[in-house]
This record gives C-alpha cells, sequence and structure tokens, in this order.
C-alpha cells in the first residue's frame, strides 16, 4: 500500500506532497493487519480528485467506502475533501485531499511522516511524537464535572431498569456513564505515568496500562441484556468510579464529592428493591 500510495503521489503533477498520519508513524504500537493507513495529499487541484474517482481503482477493489463531507451534507468543498476506503483485501486506506494554496492553514497531527515532498513544502514538519494523543491531567472543574456526571445519569439507568426499559436504559449505560468512567480511567492512568502515555481511542489500550485488579472489575461493567447483570454492572462500575476517583483526588490535590455519591448509591439500592407495582417511590417522604 505504501508503494502504490507513494507511486500515485510521484506521477501525479497535481500532488504536491504527501504526508503518512496515524499508529502506523507511533514507533510504540505494535503493528498489525488491521491498521490503517492515513494519508494527507497536498494537491494544486482538491477538485479533480473529488469529482473523477477513477483514481481510486489503482489501490484495490472496493469493499465498502464512505465520504464524510458528502454524508455531512457540507458545502462543495475547495479546500480539503476524505476518502475513507476499505478494499476487499481488508487494507483500510482514509486518504485527505489539502489544497496547497491553504497550507498555512493545515493543522498537522503530531503524528506525522513526510512520504513525499516534491517542493521542500514541509522542511519545518517536527519529528513524529504522540503528544496530541497523551492524557493531560484534569482541571479541579473537570474532575468534579465528571464526578457530577457520572452519578447523576446513573439514576436514569436505575429509573430505566425499573420500567424494564431495556434500550434506554442500556443507552444511559454504554452512552454518558461509561464516556465518564472510561475519562476516569484515563486520568488515572495519565496519573501513573505522569501524563505522558496515549491510552488509545475509546480505551483500546487499557489493558497495557491498567492493574490486573482494575482491569478485571473493567470488564465486569460490560453486562449482557438481563436486568439483574445489569444491576450487578451498574455497581461494579460505581465502586470501581469511586475507587478512581478518591485515588486520583488525593493525589491531585482535589475533593471528591462523597456525599453526591453516597446519596445517589443510597437511591440505586432502593431502586433495585422497589416493587414493579409501586406507586410511589419514596413513600414515607
Amino acid at each position: 500500500m505504501l508503494e502504490k500510495l507513494q507511486s500515485f503521489a510521484k506521477k501525479d503533477e497535481e500532488i504536491r506532497a504527501m504526508i503518512l498520519n496515524g499508529s502506523r508513524v507511533d514507533e510504540k504500537v505494535e503493528p498489525d493487519i488491521f491498521q490503517d493507513y492515513d494519508v494527507v495529499c497536498l494537491t494544486t487541484d482538491v477538485a479533480l480528485y473529488r469529482e473523477n474517482r477513477q483514481w481510486i481503482n489503482q489501490f484495490g477493489e472496493i469493499m465498502i467506502m464512505q465520504i464524510p463531507d458528502e454524508i455531512s451534507g457540507s458545502e462543495e468543498k475547495t479546500e480539503k475533501f476524505t476518502f475513507l476506503l476499505q478494499f476487499a483485501n481488508g487494507q483500510r486506506l482514509d486518504i485527505t485531499f489539502f489544497s496547497v494554496g491553504n497550507l498555512s492553514s493545515m493543522q498537522h497531527e503530531s503524528l506525522s511522516k513526510v512520504l513525499l515532498d516534491k517542493d521542500g513544502l514541509l522542511d519545518e514538519l517536527p519529528p513524529p511524537s504522540n503528544k496530541d494523543y497523551v492524557t493531560l491531567p484534569p482541571l479541579e472543574k473537570e474532575f468534579s464535572d465528571c464526578c457530577n456526571e457520572f452519578w447523576w445519569v446513573n439514576t436514569y439507568i436505575a429509573k430505566g431498569l425499573w420500567r424494564n426499559e431495556l434500550p434506554y436504559a442500556k443507552a444511559m449505560f454504554e452512552g454518558p456513564v461509561r464516556a465518564m468512567l472510561i475519562l476516569m480511567l484515563r486520568w488515572h492512568i495519565g496519573q501513573k505515568h505522569n501524563f505522558l502515555v496515549d491510552s488509545g481511542k475509546s480505551g483500546k489500550y487499557f489493558k497495557n496500562y491498567l492493574e490486573k485488579k482494575i482491569w478485571n472489575q473493567f470488564v465486569k461493567t460490560y453486562p449482557d441484556g438481563d436486568y439483574e447483570h445489569m444491576w450487578d454492572a451498574l455497581f461494579n462500575m460505581g465502586s470501581l468510579f469511586r475507587k478512581l476517583a478518591r485515588g486520583l483526588a488525593d493525589d491531585l490535590g482535589f475533593t471528591y464529592n462523597e456525599e453526591e455519591d453516597a446519596r445517589v448509591t443510597a437511591h440505586l439500592e432502593h431502586v433495585r428493591r422497589l416493587p414493579s407495582d409501586a406507586k410511589s417511590i419514596y413513600p414515607n417522604k
């Protein structure tokens, strides 16, 4: 694929430079057969590649293609256009055509490697690094907002489980609540590694960095569609979040809202025991 890309860039006069981005530039990432090729082509004519798409055929047979700029319904672009290409042989290519005339506005990823530069446009591109991807330490407000969102949406899950509304409960569980747990895990890993590591999109590298006990507990936060299993996973998630948040707060000198945690946790326990025909959530209050 790299040979095809470089040959494509060399023979097309309109392409003046080509940059490889992402995991294939990161020496710390173990290569595997599913790694994408993320490429930016600096060109004098973006419309040429947007409108006449025969150039795609030289890279292989297409399994499926996605064009984000068309899906979004954006206006015709003359400065930038992206194709996401999944080929029948399993290879994946994400290729963006970017106007040379608008080079000054281009934001270079820190994981970038120049494959071709016909005009010396990219002489000052810094050496590849993962600095754009490392987790930064949170501000105290970011930390407290994360905790508040986690416990706030826990009450939505409890409501959905009591009502037997599986899709709703799952959406809250795997949406906002999961997102806050993953954010707290990122901060935990960052703190343990001086905020110098990339834990990966959606936490895909968590297993590489988390303590075994924490990783095993995290795995147990993924339930099936059984309501009791979801309740168990919800409390397990709360226990893990609490442990991480308390530790991070101690390390960074923040305050963890114990009262908020305790009130919501007590509410969850109450709702789990609440009869399905209950006429009031708290009849004695």
